[in-house]
């Protein structure tokens, strides 16, 4: 069985050929310099069309702190990082997009917060470097409007950058929802939970994996994950619009008796398209929710693993090795990656 790691990096990678090297150099120099050889890089290749396994594959020869994961497909940001979780066996878990927008070097100054009893560090960002004016825009009205709406506390300006305990790991591995929102998730957990502000850099290479419609939909999982006041809001509209028609009518009503026709077709159209709308604006909303629930009725895997590599060592995990507890995640990766060396524990990070 495998020596117990103080520290797992988790990152997932979507066609990042082109700095993954550099995050790798940057990120093993800033575990070794905090938990020295007692931690484990974890690479998830989301789908990658370029050649980010090939160098992922190279990178778990050279260094033996590195694990790659393979999915069977392209799941996205949100569940690639959940596979990454899932096979971490770390104390701390620092989960970080590879980009190298969010520094490595942070995780130095995450440390020390969490060893004076936080339960989860996250990045704050002050300053967002290379960003268009329309996702600087977008950005801020997205986190603007989900604080209002949510039912739980989520922090502004804020993403999946942080640096987690064990037990809130698997807290968050025991959530069993496919269409996830890591950070509003976290944020449910609770605990002792303290921003690190910082300026978040420029990529380093390559361009971004969210793209409008990415960033629309991720607004839509989060929101109606974490809150149910658009339902609230089509209710209200739905009131407000029999209002509206029932003084329409009465108005129609008292001009026929009055022996006044209304003339003009412009009106009755106009009345017509808005409530068409706000009645196709309240399905909509439902639909949203109602599709959710026939996502999770369907109880599908949530990840698909096809190849776990540690140096020249690859292996299979089980196929319902999403679905399984945080113990026998840990149990069955183990299983896979038993290197002959006794089982020790190591409590430097208390």
């Amino acid at each position: 069985m495998t020596q117990t790691p103080l520290l797992s990096i988790v990152a997932p990678c979507h066609n990042e050929e082109e700095g993954l090297r550099e995050f790798c150099r940057r990120a093993v120099a800033a575990a070794r310099s905090v938990a020295g050889d007692a931690f484990e890089l974890i690479l998830i290749d989301d789908g990658s069309s370029d050649g980010t396994w090939e160098i992922i594959s190279a990178l778990a020869a050279d260094v033996p702190e590195v694990l790659g994961i393979r999915l069977l497909r392209n799941h996205g940001h949100q569940l690639a990082s959940t596979a990454g979780l899932s096979a971490s066996r770390g104390e701390r878990v620092l989960l970080i997009d590879a980009d190298l927008q969010d520094p490595p070097e942070l995780l130095l100054m995450m440390m020390p917060i969490m060893e004076r009893g936080a339960d989860v560090v996250y990045g704050q960002r002050t300053r967002r470097e290379g960003e268009t004016w329309f996702k600087l825009a977008s950005a801020s009205l997205f986190y603007r409007t989900l604080s209002r709406l949510a039912s739980v506390t989520i922090p502004r300006d804020t993403g999946d950058f942080r640096l987690m305990r064990r037990r809130v790991v698997d807290i968050l591995l025991s959530m069993p929802e496919r269409d996830r929102f890591i950070r509003g998730m976290v944020s449910w957990i609770g605990g002792r939970q303290v921003a690190l502000p910082y300026e978040r850099d420029a990529r380093f290479a390559g361009t971004t994996k969210y793209p409008l419609r990415k960033m629309i939909n991720f607004a839509l999982d989060a929101i109606t994950s974490f809150s149910t006041t658009p339902l609230r809001i089509a209710t209200w509209l739905g009131m407000i619009s029999a209002g509206v028609a029932i003084a329409l009518l009465v108005y129609t009503y008292i001009r026929w008796l009055q022996g006044e026709t209304v003339t003009g077709w412009s009106s009755i159209m106009v009345a017509v398209s808005v409530f068409s709308a706000i009645q196709l604006i309240c399905i909509g909303i439902i639909g949203e929710y109602l599709g959710r629930l026939v996502q999770e009725s369907k109880k599908r895997p949530m990840f698909m693993i096809e190849t776990i590599l540690r140096g020249s060592q690859r292996a299979e995990l089980p196929t319902a090795f999403s679905e399984m507890s945080a113990g026998d995640k840990r149990a069955a990766l183990d299983a896979v990656l038993t290197s002959g060396e006794p089982p020790q524990k190591n409590s430097r990070i208390g």
